[in-house]
């Protein structure tokens, strides 16, 4: 009986699966550690804007609401960006010749939309719905942090699908009543657990966690 021999293109083979065994492990770290680093996930983004609008003021110290802007977030799942038309309704008579609102006067003489640069972009495969949150006592600051705050808006939250799971497996403090949906600090009386508590029951909030609600 004679001895089998293997073909000689197996060494070549063999030689690639000890650099996969090797390999595998090394690129699934590297995969793990570049998922959850900050420029990946967004946290931090802060991008130049055609305009230094500031949310600090308009919001922070001048009290505008942030639906007079974002005016679709109620019945939309998209958050609209405010049109040329909108920043004029105020900026005809506040600082009308203040060059660094050229680009809105030009916007706005043209007839064209406001170049705004997108903050917070989810990945295309995933559907959110602004108004779903927004008409169950959702507040702003949940997803978007205080944004009262800021000069120049930044992402905080990291968007992720764990951290929307978190959210949705128990959404209780970050319900509000709908009144305060755009208060920033809010703090309830009694705190936010039992206002959320109580809120939940009156809305029967019961978010789902199978993959069809954002996967469509």
């Amino acid at each position: 009986m004679s001895r089998f021999t293997f073909p000689e293109w197996t060494q070549t083979l063999n030689k690639w699966v000890g650099l996969l065994l090797l390999g595998a492990p090394v690129y699934l770290i590297v995969l793990w550690a570049y998922g959850l680093d900050a420029q990946t996930i967004r946290v931090g983004y802060m991008p130049d804007q055609p305009v230094p609008y500031s949310h600090a003021t308009h919001v922070g110290k001048l009290g505008l609401d942030c639906r007079y802007c974002h005016n679709t977030v109620e019945r939309s799942s998209h958050s609209a960006v405010p049109p040329a038309e909108t920043c004029m309704n105020c900026h005809k008579t506040i600082k009308p010749k203040s060059p660094k609102l050229l680009p809105i006067r030009e916007a706005f003489a043209q007839n064209k939309p406001v170049e705004w640069v997108r903050v917070h972009d989810l990945p295309d495969y995933v559907f959110f719905n602004h108004s779903a949150h927004v008409r169950r006592g959702v507040g702003c600051e949940s997803c978007h942090g205080r944004v009262d705050r800021m000069e120049k808006v930044a992402q905080v939250s990291a968007l992720t699908m764990a951290w929307c799971l978190d959210c949705h497996r128990d959404p209780t403090t970050h319900i509000r009543p709908l009144e305060q949906i755009t208060t920033m600090g809010y703090e309830p009386p009694g705190g936010r657990l039992e206002s959320g508590k109580a809120h939940s029951e009156k809305f029967n909030i019961n978010p789902k966690t199978d993959c069809s609600t954002c996967h469509r």
